[in-house]
């Protein structure tokens, strides 16, 4: 989170920053499924336009809240941050959450209004199986797992291409189309179209999501380990933002003389 910046500041932030890709993917969504009715040609449609968008937003507003624009990455950010004081705290997680689901919703009902569709609709699209609560599992840890490790290993300056080629990818390669986000699930269940959700099957999607990003914290613990001391300044990085706040950037790791000769 950016010192400089008051909490009701980040919360407004993280609320627009959700509204904004729910509108990106419930409006996408409308519009590929109006333009062709060829699933594929849709699915792409939707997954380009929400890479885009994503790393837009990311790169736009990481430097003021962290652009995290999801629950599951706020809770793993405080998680990890609670013993050393370098995460955000319970009271800016009180404050991120309601607003991203807010946003969330928001931004459903903004999508459906530009297309002339009935406002805050409840879905009726069935997402209920053990394979889609797997996926968003493996989803939601692979993006926890990328978050908390970029900054880790000194790579947060890369998010916005990173974070948002990864949700790209994971729409393709994940049979529920990569929602790994408990914000976005929920208003994704206040749109009945492309995009939807029906509200039964969200709370099993959520609890996949959850369960996901624990198993992203022990991925970041595997292969980066627990931040030294020393390193408070980075591991504040790590804990807290999807980027660098203030404009800063995480210093990367030394490297050593066979990869530094790799790169001339």
């Amino acid at each position: 989170m950016s010192a400089s910046a008051p909490l009701l500041r980040r919360a407004a932030v993280e609320g627009l920053g959700t509204a904004a890709l729910v509108t990106m993917v419930v409006g996408s969504g409308i519009q590929a499924s109006e333009l062709t009715r060829d699933a594929g040609t849709q699915l792409l449609a939707n997954s380009l336009a929400t890479v885009f968008g994503l790393g837009v937003l990311i790169a736009l507003l990481g430097p003021v809240s962290g652009a995290h624009f999801n629950p599951a990455v706020t809770l793993a950010a405080w998680f990890t941050g609670r013993r050393t004081g370098d995460g955000p705290g319970l009271r800016d997680v009180a404050a991120y959450l309601p607003a991203q689901v807010a946003g969330a919703i928001g931004g459903a009902v903004l999508a459906d209004a530009m297309f002339g569709k009935p406002p805050a609709a409840f879905s009726t699209h069935d997402r209920w199986a053990g394979h889609l609560w797997l996926a968003e599992a493996v989803a939601t840890a692979g993006l926890v797992w990328l978050v908390l490790g970029l900054a880790r290993a000194g790579r947060a300056h890369l998010a916005p291409l990173l974070v948002a080629s990864y949700i790209g990818a994971a729409y393709w390669f994940t049979s529920s189309t990569s929602f790994a986000n408990p914000a976005v699930t929920i208003g994704r269940a206040f749109t009945d179209t492309f995009a939807g959700i029906a509200p039964a099957s969200v709370p099993p999607f959520l609890a996949a999501q959850l369960a996901g990003a624990a198993a992203g914290l022990c991925l970041v613990g595997v292969c980066f380990g627990r931040p030294a001391a020393a390193d408070a300044a980075d591991a504040a990085d790590a804990d807290q933002a999807v980027v660098p706040h203030g404009g800063q950037q995480p210093a990367a790791p030394a490297r050593s003389a066979e990869e530094s000769a790799l790169t001339r």
